[in-house]
């Protein structure tokens, strides 16, 4: 159960973020770090970051998982960015730090569980 703001967990609309595209990745990033963990939903990412070519996605991760960053994404559909999309949140499945779920209930019951 979230007590205290050690474990506040947040969505990217609670703490006012942009949109996360290349240039706000550090903005995004540093926001995270003030909190136990945060949802992202498809809206709150920039359109590139579906197209994993683009390597938006992977410098995102890249930059959660160095500062330890507990995240996850709420894509309802992943099949609808492509097979290799639907591969990376199949590889996220069991990731410590980065988790895909379809829906908001499941992305706050995840991040409860964590220490």
């Amino acid at each position: 159960m979230n007590t205290g703001a050690s474990r506040q967990i947040a969505t990217a609309r609670d703490l006012n973020l942009p949109v996360l595209t290349w240039a706000e990745v550090n903005t995004v990033v540093g926001a995270a770090l003030g909190v136990h963990g945060l949802i992202l939903t498809e809206a709150d990412v920039a359109p590139e970051f579906f197209d994993l070519r683009s390597g938006l996605a992977g410098e995102v991760f890249q930059k959660f998982t160095n500062y330890r960053v507990h995240v996850v994404l709420v894509i309802p559909e992943a099949a609808a960015y492509g097979e290799r999309f639907v591969e990376l949140a199949y590889e996220h499945r069991h990731h410590p730090l980065i988790r895909f779920v379809a829906t908001e209930p499941e992305a706050r019951a995840w991040l409860d569980t964590l220490p």
